[in-house]
């Protein structure tokens, strides 16, 4: 008996790819859900790149003077296909703006929140009844940096006679995604935290005194808390750090598999280079730097710069996939 494989003649069908193709013999309704793919076409998937971008209009339209109290998220889910709003595919960040007087109630669709005080003076209620019976009140100021917990009902309310504009970074998209939701009240992996803008003055004085390790990645304040504190994270999927850069420095060239939101602090004469393009900072413009692109960050002017950064740096440290090298 021959060996020898058969071969096709004119009149054999062609060898057929399995492209989302149904179960041939399906019965129950849960086999007729079944889709078969090939290991030639299983993973091809082309999705759209991070856009890098600096966000202008939102910042303008929350500061504006006749702005309304409410969110202006920055959402680039067109641009990255996705099907609910994300700065990046894992995270959505947005400025809130709370005129005089005025409360914002939010019911964020996430595991935890980062707030950074970039005007006015309020506070800010987490958890509670409708009544306003329980939960915990944070007053906060101008450079004041917050971390609360999801799944709970949060209200900000602005004092005094100007209006507050707070920057905000949450994981909705990630939740989005898997379609779950926020922890139940009293089950987030994080606990309200409050970091006073006069402690990270002092916490950065002390930081910019001291020698630079060799091979040390900048010179940054890692934001954490007593239920993170081994992860040296903010909460279990983010990464919160306030970077500074002295007059006339720039930060090596480097690049992580960990998509940066960045949101410009202070900094005269300042710019980063994305993948080879220079992004201008502007006051309290936020950044996106994409993921796994090359990028530095330059102070040409007279003082310190400082830059907070906002990473899903959390997931990638989980999976052992942060991929941090220097590119110089």
């Amino acid at each position: 008996m021959s060996s020898a494989s058969p071969t096709l003649t004119a009149a054999d069908p062609a060898p057929r790819l399995l492209d989302g193709d149904p179960a041939t013999e399906a019965v129950t309704p849960a086999q007729r859900r079944a889709r078969f793919f090939n290991s030639g076409n299983a993973f091809n998937l082309k999705l759209p790149a991070v856009p890098r971008a600096r966000f202008d209009a939102a910042r303008d339209a929350a500061m504006a003077g006749q702005a309304t109290t409410g969110s202006y998220p920055m959402d680039q889910s067109a641009a990255i296909g996705c099907g609910f709003p994300a700065t990046t595919p894992l995270v959505l960040a947005r400025y809130l703006r709370v005129n005089p007087g005025e409360t914002l109630a939010t019911g964020f669709a996430a595991s935890g929140e980062v707030h950074y005080v970039i005007a006015g003076m309020g506070e800010t209620k987490v958890g509670g009844t409708v009544a306003g019976e329980g939960g915990e009140t944070i007053a906060w100021g101008p450079g004041d940096v917050m971390v609360l917990p999801g799944g709970m009902p949060v209200e900000h309310r602005a004092l005094g006679g100007t209006a507050a504009v707070l920057w905000t970074v949450t994981n909705e998209p990630a939740l989005a995604f898997e379609r779950l939701s926020p922890p139940a009240p009293g089950a987030a992996a994080v606990d309200p935290v409050h970091y006073p803008a006069a402690e990270i003055a002092r916490q950065v004085e002390v930081l910019t005194s001291l020698p630079e390790a060799v091979g040390q990645a900048g010179v940054a304040l890692i934001f954490s808390a007593e239920r993170t504190a081994d992860s040296r994270n903010a909460m279990p999927s983010l990464t919160l750090a306030l970077n500074t850069l002295a007059p006339g420095r720039h930060q090596r060239a480097h690049k992580h598999n960990a998509a940066a939101i960045t949101l410009c602090i202070d900094g005269e004469g300042c710019f980063s280079t994305i993948d080879g393009h220079r992004v201008e900072w502007s006051p309290f413009a936020t950044m996106v730097t994409p993921p796994a692109e090359v990028h530095s960050h330059h102070n040409g002017g007279p003082r310190l710069a400082r830059f907070l950064i906002v990473q899903d740096g959390g997931w990638h440290y989980h999976a052992r996939t942060m991929g941090f090298e220097f590119a110089e």
